[in-house]
């Protein structure tokens, strides 16, 4: 399974690193840089400053979103990763009805697609995704994505058949002169694996942002800057089951900025 997703997912970068040369391949891209201050995680140390830079992109044949966080403890030191660390996600999917040039839409489903995504970081932190995904189409929502994983978890971590539901969402709502953006996404492992080296715990990482388009009400542009929180809710983070002897529950709220480019 690692040796077929890796191989998928390298297609699919290499397809999407095509659009430099063709640029009818891309149809549209975004940038951002985002900063976060927040108090109370666990795990980790409580305080934490997180510059992410993210991309996303639809092009001819499916879309793709990165994103790299880089974390600071505000001086103080993590067990395994000292005063900082790092962490990011590559999430290629392939378009069905794009590659066959065929409308696979019924009832709330506008697409179908081959998700994939890549978890790499510092320590026990790689894992391998792919499964279906869906394009939805819900009254209201900017756009509704509903993935299915197969998740391959490497190291200490590591568990076979694991399955991972991961819906991503935006919704825009008109305050006055400018918008509200609620956008984000929920990671739910919804079973356990055990393996000679441990267990990999259910999990729910629900993570939504909510923004307001500052740029647009001081005319400085829509959707390119945004002032806002980051709610952050985490059952057994990173598959580690919540304990009276080691917390794990999350639950935090961080303010943010976001600039678009």
């Amino acid at each position: 399974m690692k040796r077929t997703c890796t191989s998928l997912m390298l297609a699919g970068s290499l397809l999407a690193g095509g659009q430099a040369m063709a640029g009818d391949l891309l149809q549209w891209q975004n940038n951002s840089l985002t900063y976060l201050y927040g108090k109370d995680f666990q795990v980790n140390p409580r305080i934490q400053q997180t510059v992410t830079f993210e991309h996303a992109d639809g092009w001819k044949y499916g879309d793709n979103f990165f994103f790299i966080d880089k974390i600071f403890y505000n001086g103080k030191q993590d067990a395994f990763a000292g005063e900082n660390t790092y962490y990011g996600e590559f999430s290629p999917r392939l378009s069905f009805g794009k590659i066959f040039d065929q409308k696979l839409e019924f009832g709330p489903v506008k697409d179908v697609l081959l998700a994939m995504t890549y978890e790499f970081g510092e320590n026990d932190t790689e894992s391998y995704l792919i499964g279906p995904g869906f394009d939805l189409a819900i009254p209201g929502f900017d756009y509704f994505q509903l993935n299915f994983y197969n998740r391959q978890t490497e190291g200490s971590r590591a568990g076979d058949d694991v399955w991972q539901i991961t819906p991503v969402w935006s919704y825009t709502i008109p305050v006055g002169d400018s918008n509200i953006l609620i956008d984000g996404f929920m990671d739910w492992v919804v079973d356990n694996d055990v393996n000679k080296k441990g267990e990999y715990h259910a999990n729910l990482h629900f993570n939504p942002q909510i923004k307001y388009d500052l740029g647009k009400a001081l005319s400085l542009g829509e959707k390119q800057l945004y002032v806002g929180v980051e709610y952050d809710y985490w059952k057994n983070k990173y598959g580690i089951e919540d304990s009276q002897g080691f917390k794990t529950d999350q639950s935090t709220t961080s303010f943010l900025v976001k600039f678009h480019f």
